[in-house]
């Protein structure tokens, strides 16, 4: 039976934490020992299943010390860890995490796998950040990526190392199109944020709304600016067209039925919620925003929408099209569901244990 770890900064609830339980749950079921590694354990997590081992490596009080000690001391508590685990692979992602993954693996006989989820240049922001990745990457066994655009990120030595796989779709949203009439509700979800750019979205449906007295525009999610968004819908008079209900559980039944799915990030890895809207057979428009995810999912005007990024003209423009043509909106929207297919939880998890067997080597993982 083999071991695999991963290693992530929590389990709150994003992408990438869900890519990882998902995979972890996977391995679990195929057999192997799993081990989940987080610095710090949060509200509002991911659960884990029964038979999957949690260890948290941040620091107790009574192991603090200074800034600088406290440096050191993670890493010692890493390392011991790892080597306490003797996992025959780690996969390791998010900008520090994946440093201090080959940092406190080094010389063991683990296999290091680290995956960059989003924008490089947004994960590793600084100079010496981005040498850092561009030189300690060599020590990585391999190296998983979102897209062919990130991949370019790392100089052609590097390059080599890197593979782009798939996040396989969570099994809730896998299931039949969703045939019946829509009402004309435009929705998002995602976390409120500046890079998220909610804000784009509410303009594009402000010019639209005289228009379209039926539709509404609905953000799901939370985050540092639901209030202020919220304050912004009031000040416009919008608070019973533009709603933003917070953080829901039920996300497949909300985009299943959803006349338009919108996505309006600066940055986005591969977007798992566009994932989800395609796969569920709901009409997206997103913007084409770097490293390039969208582009690789949406052929524009086939099974989706691209649009500049904070261009709120047009996604009133692209918005208008689909309102004003439902037959657009239910093509669209087949288009779309054609997706699923590549990113089912059976077939995708299967392209990661052959990859995790690859990087093993002889050590046979499931």
């Amino acid at each position: 039976m083999g071991s695999v770890a991963f290693y992530i900064g929590s389990l709150k609830k994003g992408g990438a934490e869900r890519v990882f339980v998902n995979l972890a749950t996977y391995f679990l079921e195929q057999g192997c020992n799993v081990t989940m590694v987080t610095q710090y354990k949060k509200e509002n997590e991911y659960e884990l299943p029964a038979g999957i081992r949690r260890v948290i490596s941040d620091l107790t009080p009574e192991e603090e010390g200074g800034r600088i000690a406290n440096l050191f001391r993670r890493y010692r508590k890493l390392r011991r860890i790892f080597r306490e685990i003797h996992a025959d692979v780690v996969l390791s992602t998010i900008g520090k995490n994946n440093f201090m993954a080959l940092l406190a693996n080094a010389f063991l006989p683990t296999k290091v796998v680290v995956s960059v989820v989003a924008e490089p240049t947004e994960e590793y922001p600084t100079k010496g950040m981005r040498l850092l990745a561009k030189t300690l990457f060599y020590a990585a066994d391999g190296i998983v990526m979102q897209t062919a655009d990130a991949v370019r990120f790392f100089q052609p030595s590097l390059q080599k190392k890197c593979v782009i796989l798939k996040n396989s779709l969570n099994p809730a949203f896998v299931r039949p199109r969703y045939e019946d009439d829509r009402p004309q509700d435009i929705v998002a979800v995602g976390r409120m944020d500046e890079n998220k750019n909610q804000r784009m979205a509410i303009r594009a449906f402000c010019k639209i709304a005289e228009r379209f007295p039926d539709a509404r525009l609905i953000l799901y999610g939370d985050g540092p600016l639901r209030r202020e968004l919220t304050e912004e819908v009031r000040s416009l008079d919008m608070s019973e067209r533009i709603l933003l209900p917070g953080r829901i559980t039920d996300v497949p039944e909300k985009l299943e039925k959803a006349y338009a799915f919108v996505l309006t990030s600066f940055t986005e890895g591969m977007p798992n919620t566009l994932i989800e809207a395609m796969s569920l057979g709901t009409a997206c428009i997103s913007t084409d925003c770097p490293c390039g995810g969208p582009k690789d999912l949406i052929r524009d005007g086939e099974n989706g929408f691209l649009v500049p990024v904070d261009d709120s003209d047009a996604l009133a423009d692209r918005l208008t099209r689909l309102l004003e043509n439902p037959d657009l909106m239910q093509q669209m929207g087949k288009n779309a569901a054609k997706l699923q297919a590549e990113y089912l939880p059976e077939k995708v998890n299967q392209e990661w244990a052959d990859y995790f067997q690859k990087i093993a080597g002889k050590k046979k993982l499931v």
